[in-house]
């Protein structure tokens, strides 16, 4: 029964410290970029994008198309930044626990 209280109190904690790194994903922003530079987007670590910035030389309008990819990639560049961040916090808190492989805990 002892050790059915010590990992309650550990889930309890990491329950806690959960909701911690939740509300800190939310204010840490990552940038994204495509096109060397000429388009860059910025978002939060859980994926909400704050910002995207023109190359004004871009605003042509017979090459939409082209613009329109660059900024797709710009998004999945920052996308992937914001899941590295993510996961690396997410190392962090759970350091040393016994989690199963593969488990997925956003």
């Amino acid at each position: 029964m002892r050790d059915l209280m010590g990992i309650m109190k550990q889930a309890q904690a990491m329950q806690e410290k959960m909701a911690t790194l939740q509300r800190e994903l939310d204010t840490v922003e990552v940038s994204g970029a495509s096109g060397g530079g000429a388009v860059a987007v910025t978002m939060t670590a859980k994926g909400l994008v704050k910002g995207v910035t023109l190359d004004p030389g871009l605003m042509n309008p017979d090459e939409r198309e082209i613009l329109e990819d660059l900024i797709v990639a710009a998004v999945n560049d920052a996308r992937g930044k914001a899941e590295q961040v993510a996961a690396e916090r997410m190392s962090e808190l759970t350091k040393g626990l016994p989690i199963p492989p593969g488990l997925n805990l956003f």
